[in-house]
């Protein structure tokens, strides 16, 4: 297990580019499974749920070459799904959440796929109802073996139904959408969740030659083609990246440029951001955060404090609510931070807590932080990354931290940041990896 070691208190500066969008990257790699045809896709990022995937298609007839850099070519032509029910796949495909997405694919193309209960970040319930109940509403069966936690479905061919999810999940929406693009017939998809992430699936599926209508709405029309060709894509920049550095830079007091952000997909979050009282500048395609001593939380119109909460997109995402929560701490004011979706996601706060910082736990879904607005420091400690999110906030607070801080299983942070380390040490941080 592996540790950072982070010196505190030194202010970075210079230009940073976001890595690839992570959450993009697992829907997309897995949609390369719908053609037997050359799919390249450019913007990957170098990390470890990604990275695992890629190993796992690989392993079951996929030829993946990486070109160059972030560009990597898939070609899922020869697939042995014999493999599909080997002990290797039933330990790699249980180890990584983003292998459910192989599943959609497999089934509109073959007719039958297997697989077992996916693992990820133990944030709380994380149900799958909703992929299994779209694959049973486009007409296949479906088998779930308790005593192993194994999945199976099959199909003599899906056909197009109309479908109100019962929650707009993210995963979920694009697994249907992946296996509702070759079944026969229109597939209607209300409530469908219309993040970034799916927005770009739809649109590689198009230049695929899929009919996919109503993209960045809730309520999809899917007319079935019977094949699907190659294509070239290239991912966004990830948007829980880049708000992770504009927390950080206004925690640590730091002056940074981020590059190519793609401002106009970044939804509600550099408002979000304003709202802690952190000042910032768009230029162009670039977010420029300069040095500022203090930043103060806004109050409601009526004086009231303020909450931010997640909520499904265009709402903020889950992603960055522990980066809000770390980045409160040293505010000045106070704010309810309340994690709707997850009720696990909130329980690195005791950590916090060890560092100075003043928080409430409310409850496991609600956390009240009082801000210190950098007249007490926190203080460096030894910690554990229970999660990627969770990861890169206790990564902020060491950052900002006076003294020296471990923070042990930091495999969890390499599971969705690039080199983290290596990047922001060229900006002037102190961290080493051991």
């Amino acid at each position: 297990m592996n540790s950072f070691k982070i010196e505190g208190g030194f202010r970075l500066r210079g230009e940073i580019y976001p890595q690839g969008a992570k959450n993009e990257a697992l829907q997309v790699i897995c949609a390369t499974l719908l053609t037997s045809q050359e799919v390249i896709i450019d913007n990957v990022p170098n990390i470890r749920d990604v990275n695992n995937l890629i190993d796992l298609l690989t392993s079951f007839g996929v030829e993946t070459s990486n070109l160059g850099g972030n560009s990597w070519k898939f070609k899922a032509e020869n697939l042995n799904l014999d493999y599909l029910q080997t002990e290797k796949f039933l330990k790699s495909g249980a180890s990584l959440r983003g292998s459910i997405m192989i599943m959609g694919p497999l089934l509109a193309r073959f007719g039958t796929v297997c697989m077992p209960k996916p693992g990820g970040d133990k944030i709380g319930r994380r149900r799958l109802d909703t992929h299994f109940l779209g694959f049973e509403k486009l007409g296949a069966n479906f088998d779930y073996e308790y005593s192993k936690n194994f999945y199976r479905l099959f199909s003599k061919g899906l056909k197009g139904a109309y479908m109100h999810l019962d929650e707009a999940s993210v995963t979920g929406t694009a697994n249907i959408i992946m296996a509702a693009a070759l079944a026969e017939g229109l597939t209607t998809i209300y409530n469908a969740a219309c993040e970034p992430y799916i927005q770009q699936l739809c649109k590689m599926l198009n230049a695929m030659g899929a009919k996919i209508q109503g993209i960045g709405s809730n309520l999809l029309n899917i007319q079935g083609v019977t094949k699907l060709s190659g294509t070239k894509h290239r991912i966004l920049p990830d948007m829980i990246e880049i708000g992770s550095f504009i927390g950080m830079a206004a925690m640590t007091h730091s002056e940074i440029t981020i590059k190519n952000v793609q401002y106009d997909m970044l939804g509600i979050i550099p408002q979000q951001f304003k709202r802690l009282g952190i000042k910032f500048e768009r230029i162009q395609d670039d977010i420029f955060i300069p040095e500022q001593e203090h930043y103060q939380i806004e109050t409601f119109i009526d004086g009231s404090i303020m909450t931010i909460s997640d909520a499904i997109w265009p709402g903020l995402t889950p992603d960055l609510l522990s980066v809000f929560l770390v980045v409160a701490t040293q505010a000045k004011g106070s704010v309810l931070i309340h994690q709707k979706m997850f009720e696990s996601r909130l329980f690195f706060v005791d950590k916090l807590i060890d560092m100075g910082a003043q928080i409430i736990l409310c409850d496991p879904h609600r956390a009240t932080v009082i801000g210190l607005d950098h007249k007490i420091n926190l203080r460096g400690i030894q910690m554990s990354s229970p999660d990627i999110r969770a990861g890169m906030a206790l990564l902020i607070a060491a950052m900002s931290a006076k003294g020296t801080s471990v923070i042990h299983n930091i495999e969890q942070i390499d599971r969705g940041y690039q080199e983290i380390d290596t990047r922001l040490n060229k900006l002037g941080a102190q961290i080493l990896r051991q």
